[in-house]
């Protein structure tokens, strides 16, 4: 809001009058800018008295408009401000202009309020500074938004600590001191530069610059050196600390102790690396980042022939799009399940394998790749194989007794017969033996 102000440059349009000329246009629109002005905006000559002041002067102090007019800021301020005022009134003189300079006036119900001054150059006729434009700012919110941001700082569980733009420290809590060693007074008004590598404080600046220029870095890794000479791994998101006008003046930076967690990622190293099975790590696009023996060994090339491949080096490109299916499976789900890739081995040779794969993750839990685990279906397709194998070969052996069977059944039936009309010719035979017998 009081930027507005000082974008229609009330420097400019409230130079007194030329002689003659006391109801021009230019001071009627001073006055109408200054009086409808919504911060509080007053006009004082070089000796800090108080010669016109808008409503929002008053609201702010509770001061009546007759009860301003003609009087020295130094009523409403300390003596230490009020040399502080008219210091800023000299680099009004100068430059013309002065930025946020602090004063804290006292109201009529007593209350100290923190103000930030932006003043620019009052002229006379002949472009001589006689006085001072002067709008303030309300800082009590702000005030009580720093004490609170410096609360929250103070009383954070995360390593937390404020630096300008030249990586001084600035402020730094308790849990700096735990992670480092140091007291705060050890810590504080010291560079960062003191406690990292020179490399680390050029990428450091970077990021500062980074955090000038999109508010925000995430993951830079610092290596701080402790008071006990121990060398600390650290992760560290940085936000933009700004002043009271938008202004990027320095940054707040949390640290991540990465001692537990590069313990964590040397022993998942470990196991990839000592794992039986085929082992291996890709990022999103398929870019292989690791890979254990097991894999040389299942496809016969180097390690360094496999890292920083692509996948579709090796598989072919259905199977590629396959692979990328999968990925998307892991980033949705986390994991996917008996992927099918036949990848191509250092002879030729086409390998066929199924891919069970699981979400690989930053420090914010994103899902930046995949762990992949390989078996090898070789063995398992020739016992498919040979069962089919043998399989056929029953069902030959059983058409074979089938139709053995069919010749025996056949056989067999035939003896009966034989053997019904043999018994029926016997009885035959007796009944006309015992007829003669009769005759």
């Amino acid at each position: 809001m009081a930027g507005t102000v000082t974008q229609t440059h009330p420097a400019e349009t409230a130079r007194v009058p030329k002689k003659g000329d006391s109801n021009s246009r230019e001071t009627l629109d001073a006055n109408i800018i200054i009086a409808n002005a919504p911060d509080p905006v007053f006009v004082s000559d070089l000796e800090g008295r108080i010669l016109q002041a808008n409503e929002a002067v008053s609201e702010l102090l509770g001061f009546r408009p007759d009860e301003l007019l003609e009087q020295s800021l130094s009523r409403f301020i300390s003596p230490e401000e009020t040399r502080e005022f008219m210091d800023a009134l000299d680099e009004v003189v100068e430059r013309g202009v002065t930025r946020n300079a602090r004063l804290n006036s006292r109201s009529a119900s007593g209350e100290v309020i923190p103000t930030s001054l932006n003043a620019s150059a009052l002229r006379g006729p002949d472009g001589k500074v006689i006085g001072a434009i002067g709008i303030l700012r309300d800082m009590r919110e702000l005030d009580e938004a720093r004490r609170y941001a410096e609360s929250l700082i103070k009383n954070a569980p995360d390593p937390v600590f404020v630096s300008d733009l030249e990586g001084k420290i600035l402020q730094a809590n308790d849990a700096v001191s735990e992670l480092l060693g140091f007291r705060e007074d050890e810590l504080v008004e010291q560079s960062l530069s003191r406690f990292i590598s020179a490399e680390e404080t050029r990428e450091f600046t970077a990021a500062l610059r980074e955090v000038v220029e999109r508010g925000v870095t995430r993951n830079a890794m610092l290596h701080p050196r402790s008071a006990s000479g121990e060398v600390i791994p650290t992760s560290l998101n940085a936000s933009a600390l700004r002043d009271a006008e938008g202004r990027v003046i320095g940054a707040i930076g949390i640290l991540r102790d990465m001692r537990e967690l590069d313990k964590a990622r040397a022993y998942a190293e470990s196991l990839i690396k000592n794992a039986p099975d085929p082992v291996f790590v890709s990022d999103l696009e398929g870019r292989i980042l690791q890979a254990n023996d097991a894999v040389s060994q299942l496809l016969g090339f180097r390690p360094d022939e496999l890292l920083e491949q692509s996948l579709s080096r090796f598989i072919s490109p259905e199977e590629t799009r396959e692979f990328t299916a999968a990925l998307r499976e892991v980033v949705a789900r986390g994991v996917t399940r008996n992927a099918r890739l036949n990848p191509r081995s250092a002879s030729g040779e086409i390998i066929p394998t199924t891919l069970n794969a699981s979400a690989l993750r930053d420090l914010d839990g994103k899902v930046i790749g995949a762990i992949g685990i390989l078996r090898d279906m070789r063995a398992y397709e020739r016992v498919v194989r040979d069962l089919r194998a043998s399989q056929g070969e029953l069902q030959e052996k059983i058409l074979d007794l089938e139709k053995f069977e069919e010749v025996v059944v056949g056989r067999e039936l035939k003896m009966i017969a034989l053997e019904k009309e043999v018994e029926s010719l016997r009885h035959q035979n007796e009944r006309m033996k015992a007829e003669r017998n009769q005759a």
